[in-house]
């Protein structure tokens, strides 16, 4: 194969890459921020703000390292060198595959794990193209990741049970919950920005590199950062919420940063509701005959046969395009995904214990932190999924070889077209899988939430910095069931969907893999025509 040749492939290889990470944004980032919007600390519009810088920074940023273990840890790179071409139509191959389930999926509302998708995929291709042996079975290949699957939800599921249950027995449940939880709240700022700055610092400064920092420096910064984050929430954000919530005065969020020089801002006023003058019982005769009346004259000047011109809309077409667009563009930050009226989970959430309002208004603005964290770590492990196989097909293209080393670095622009992508599927199809999880697992509040979004980010900042791809999915579905499991009862989980979960994740692989096989099979087959 010469460079630059067989383009087609390279052209499809970037539209399906960003069908991919279109499906990953609909499915799994809803996935992220589902916790946030059932628990109220977020609305869908601040979600699909914050996604939009977090996503694609983390993905931008961060996603090179896993990218790469994804594109050379599953499929046996050394078997393509004969016909690097044939390293192109696999990539493409997977990456239809991948997308097409991880997309179906998302509008139905089924949670999928859109790692599971890619690898089976890459199975798929990889049997199709050279039979099981081209495959990495070991635990340096599939075997590793299989194992996370089963251990990241686990593992998430019990660090999340760490944070929540001493904040639920030490502060939710006392009878001053209120206070306790104002002098706590520096201490989870100090905890949840430790744990934030090390791993995100840790992450892009690599201590190995040449002119990298040292270990011992980075911990350093991180406590610096942390410093910074707890003095701000003690001299700032206490004093604030004392006003707010104790006081209940009229204060916005960024009355915050000036809270000391912000006067007095009284509650305004509740409207006392306007006399109903339509209830006939509350009218003179004389003024119900006069109604009466005037609805007749109403009916009579009333010409039935004029045309309604009301629904008429005389508009240009590019007006009416763009109308068309902003309304398909918005309608998924518009939509209702709390589950909260939901007649079929009330027996569900009323099996979770409730606690003070104003106690778990508290943690709201943690959750805020630890979302923007989970997604900033989901930008970072999850783009690999369709970084990976476009910077494979890339590289060929480019120099006409298969590169086995796994050394050259993916291409920022892969990065940041992934990371678009992912926020558009978010904004645009994510709030079906939204509706499905959440508050649809188990009844979510900012204390619940915010220690799950902890638990999951935790786990997969770690995964990402050893080079393991786990499924986020996974982790943050394990931290929901987990902390429903808190409850101490077993009715306060909808096993119902969380069976549908973990049924959709045993499918994902084997019909992923099926798909890209058969495309696969079928292209690399098809008789060629003699010139």
């Amino acid at each position: 194969m010469v460079p630059y040749d067989f383009t087609w492939i390279f052209a499809l290889g970037i539209v399906t890459s960003i069908c991919d990470a279109y499906g990953i944004g609909a499915n799994d980032v809803s996935n992220s921020f589902a916790s946030s919007i059932s628990s109220g600390s977020l609305s869908m519009m601040q979600a699909c703000i914050i996604a939009s810088f977090t996503e694609f920074l983390g993905a931008f940023l961060l996603g090179a390292e896993t990218t790469e273990t994804i594109k050379g840890g599953i499929l046996s790179a050394e078997l393509f060198v004969p016909q690097p071409e044939l390293m192109m139509l696999a990539m493409l191959c997977a990456l239809v595959g991948s997308a097409s389930w991880v997309i179906f999926a998302s509008k139905i509302g089924a949670p999928v794990s859109s790692t599971h998708a890619i690898v089976g995929g890459l199975i798929g291709t990889g049997i199709a193209a050279f039979g099981g042996g081209a495959i990495k079975w070991t635990f340096d290949g599939v075997g590793k990741i299989i194992l996370s699957w089963f251990v990241s939800p686990i593992v998430s599921g019990i660090i999340t049970s760490l944070i929540y249950l001493p904040t639920r027995y030490f502060i939710l449940e006392n009878p001053n919950s209120l206070k306790r939880g104002i002098l706590a709240i520096p201490i989870y700022f100090f905890c949840t920005a430790l744990i934030g700055s090390f791993y995100i610092i840790y992450k892009a400064v690599p201590s190995d590199k040449k002119n990298g920092l040292s270990t011992g420096a980075i911990v350093g910064i991180s406590f610096g950062v942390t410093a910074v984050v707890t003095a701000f929430s003690w001299f700032f954000f206490v004093p604030w919420i004392k006003r707010r919530v104790i006081g209940k005065e009229n204060l916005r969020w960024y009355h915050m940063f000036a809270v000391h020089f912000v006067k007095y801002r009284p509650m305004p006023p509740t409207p006392s509701p306007e006399p109903n003058t339509d209830d006939p019982s509350k009218l003179e005769s004389g003024e119900i005959q006069e109604k009466i009346e005037v609805g007749s004259k109403q009916c009579d000047d009333f010409d039935t046969n004029a045309a309604d011109t009301s629904a008429v809309d005389a508009s240009p077409w590019y007006i009416k395009t763009l109308r068309l667009v902003k309304y398909y563009a918005l309608r998924g930050m518009k939509q209702d995904v709390r589950n909260l009226g939901n007649d079929k989970l009330t027996e569900i959430h009323n099996a979770a214990k409730k606690f003070d309002d104003d106690t778990e208004y508290l943690f709201s603005f943690l959750q805020v932190i630890t979302a923007c964290l989970a997604s900033f770590a989901h930008g970072s492990n999850d783009v690999s999924n369709a970084a990976g196989p476009i910077s494979a097909i890339y590289d060929t293209w480019k120099t006409g070889r298969v590169d086995i080393s796994g050394e050259n670095p993916v291409p920022k622009w892969v990065l940041a077209m992934a990371g678009g992508a992912i926020v558009l599927g978010l904004l645009t199809l994510g709030y079906h899988v939204m509706r499905r999880v959440g508050n649809g697992i188990t009844y979510l509040t900012p204390s619940r939430g915010f220690s799950a979004e902890l638990g999951a980010s935790l786990t997969v900042l770690t995964a990402s910095q050893l080079g393991l791809p786990v499924s986020t999915t996974l982790c943050l579905v394990g931290s929901v069931v987990f902390v429903g499991l808190c409850n101490g009862n077993l009715r306060a989980i909808n096993w119902r969907t969380v069976g549908l979960c973990f049924g959709s994740w045993m499918i994902t692989l084997p019909i992923a893999g099926l798909i890209s096989g058969l495309l696969f099979a079928f292209a690399s087959n098809a008789p060629n025509k003699i010139v």
